[in-house]
């Protein structure tokens, strides 16, 4: 079972968190998006809030792009918007 999440992620930015928002789930993260590091730290983040192992989590669409759709292996939707949304 996977699950498919649309984030829109800000690279260089001041702190790395994660906001679920009415239009959708916002990422922030330190690195720049060069070779890669930005979506390695999203990935890092992600698995950190969702307490998942980082190897759950794939980017599917939009490696060289803001709004990025992964793919979480093991979660239901409503469980990753919860432990999203829980600091």
């Amino acid at each position: 079972m996977h699950t498919d999440v649309v984030v829109t992620v800000q690279p260089k930015s001041s702190q790395n968190k994660i906001a679920v928002e009415e239009v959708g789930v916002k990422v922030w993260v330190n690195a720049p998006p060069v070779d890669g590091e930005a979506n390695e730290a999203v990935c890092r983040l992600v698995s950190k809030a969702l307490r998942v192992a980082k190897s759950k989590i794939e980017i599917v669409r939009g490696i060289s792009s803001r709004e990025k759709t992964l793919r979480i292996e093991g979660l239901t939707e409503k469980e990753i918007l919860e432990r999203l949304k829980t600091p």
